[in-house]
């Protein structure tokens, strides 16, 4: 998908973001409800947090929130990220995770993640842009779903 644009998320964006993010089947696993994620969104905007949109055609198509010093106090970790489904496959995905690996390398640090045991499409996804599977964690968002952690070393 040519013409990606990656910006900071601002309030407006929040509406539209949550409700496809509800929508989601995945999401919906976890819980997410709009009114839930826009608040959690709004509390992030409003501190300051790193959070990022990819803009295609003018429409927020996918989000990344970062965190700068998130895995170990000391590396970059992806605290969230997501693709609108109808834009999925597109290159959206894949722009934003280049852009959380340019501002992470950037400053010199890894690069950490979790995926749900259940989301190979996302493991796949992670795989092809190199990163490694290192750890696994039983029940730790959800009881009966283990997260998978994936890790990125900066190439030197």
């Amino acid at each position: 998908m040519p013409d990606i644009v990656i910006r900071p998320l601002r309030a407006e964006d929040i509406l539209a973001i949550a409700t496809w993010v509800a929508a989601t089947p995945l999401w919906q696993r976890y819980g997410v409800t709009a009114d839930a994620f826009a608040q959690r969104l709004r509390d992030g905007l409003a501190a300051g947090a790193p959070i990022y949109v990819a803009e295609h055609a003018r429409i927020v198509a996918g989000f990344v929130w970062l965190v700068e010093r998130g895995a170990f106090n000391r590396s970059g970790y992806v605290q969230l990220i997501g693709v609108h489904p109808t834009a999925r496959g597109g290159g959206i995905g894949h722009a934003l995770m280049q852009f959380a690996e340019e501002k992470t390398f950037a400053q010199g640090r890894d690069l950490f993640l979790l995926t749900s045991d259940f989301n190979t499409a996302a493991q796949k996804f992670y795989e092809r842009l190199g990163y490694q599977r290192v750890g696994k964690l039983d029940d730790y968002v959800i009881a009966g779903v283990s997260e998978w952690i994936y890790w990125k070393k900066r190439n030197t």
